[in-house]
């Protein structure tokens, strides 16, 4: 089945098509978070600790906010000091950044235009150091949507040379390879996480923790891809096509790529999609534990880290809770994807539509 007829199938499916247009409408905003971003993830504003959602109101020159101050008398309330009005811009100047990391660019979907440093505007709130809520939520969406792809891409790649090649040989190579395999299955997955995150984290600086990250659950992830993979390398491996190509002399490496990988392809396409939740929860469980990304970079683990504090809960700063829906929203449009895409693919399926 060609990538045409796979998304005509999904757009016959509503769930599985409202799950790709989520996943699209979320990367999206992860790859231009810098221009959706009003300010840099780590700058604070001390005055504004766990500022409301800002009020945006519609007057005769558009969309403006007023200036806030805090309530001496009730800690993460906040009374408008003054009536005059901070007009919302839209594709103004900001923060200096580079576009895909290739482009310098300084304009941003909103700013305000503002007389004093003290006037901000919080589209989902602030945390404890007055950082945006939602610019640490689009920073965030950038390590904890990319880990996924990348951890996946690398436990793919490694999955299927491992177990293409055990398949296709046998014998000892196979015996080793399995035998390794058994053996990080083997390991609960909690425990190595943290094994190799102890034992790689001195080698690192903290801006470096993302590719330690991946690494980590790259490593972890390939085993039970491979052993798949071996299994079904082993059936493709007697197929009469393979063992012509064999007789033509057509080197292990063509065999395999032209082969092989394409009989492949549907289940490497599945097992990725159900696999990239996992690695999103790997690095926010990392991050919530303090093991993770570190500070001052954002994460979504990191920024549930955050709002693990009693005062969250005792004074209803709900916004604090954002960045766990988004995770929630993620591995859920996931799953969706993956199982409709596992019913299109999978041929008891196709015989009976």
């Amino acid at each position: 089945m060609n990538n045409r007829s796979i998304f005509q199938e999904i757009k016959r499916r509503p769930l599985g098509l409202f799950s790709l247009i989520t996943l699209g409408i979320l990367y999206f905003f992860a790859i231009f978070a810098s221009f959706f971003a009003p300010y840099p993830v780590s700058k604070q504003q001390l005055n504004k600790s766990y500022h409301p959602p800002t009020i945006v109101k519609w007057g005769e020159d558009g969309l403006y906010i007023h200036e806030t101050r805090a309530d001496p008398d009730n800690p993460g309330r906040y009374q408008i000091i003054t009536d005059e009005k901070i007009p919302i811009r839209f594709f103004s100047k900001g923060y200096p950044y580079k576009l895909l990391g290739i482009i310098p660019m300084d304009r941003h979907l909103i700013q305000i235009t503002q007389n004093d440093d003290d006037a901000r505007i919080y589209l989902l709130g602030s945390d404890e150091l007055g950082r945006d809520v939602f610019s640490r939520l689009l920073g965030g969406a950038q390590i904890s949507l990319s880990i996924g792809f990348i951890g996946i891409t690398i436990t793919m790649i490694l999955g299927f040379l491992v177990g293409g090649l055990s398949g296709y040989f046998g014998g000892t190579l196979d015996f080793l390879s399995m035998r390794l395999v058994e053996l990080l299955m083997a390991i609960p997955g909690l425990y190595l996480l943290l094994a190799l995150r102890s034992s790689l984290a001195p080698y690192f600086k903290s801006d470096q923790m993302y590719l330690v990250i991946v690494i980590i659950l790259s490593c972890i992830g390939w085993a039970t891809t491979a052993r798949i993979i071996r299994g079904m390398s082993l059936s493709l491996g007697r197929r009469p096509f393979v063992l012509a190509a064999k007789t033509m002399g057509q080197s292990t490496s063509n065999i395999l790529i032209k082969h092989i990988l394409p009989n492949l392809a549907s289940f490497l396409l599945v097992a990725a999609t159900l696999s990239i939740p996992g690695y999103i929860l790997g690095e926010a469980a990392l991050s919530f534990l303090g093991l993770g990304i570190q500070e001052p970079s954002a994460s979504w683990g990191l920024m549930l880290k955050q709002s693990q504090q009693m005062k969250v809960f005792m004074l209803n700063y709900w916004w604090m809770f954002t960045p766990g829906f988004a995770i929630f929203i993620t591995v859920i449009a996931f799953n969706v994807l993956g199982d409709t895409l596992r019913d299109i693919i999978d041929p008891k399926n196709q015989s009976s539509a």
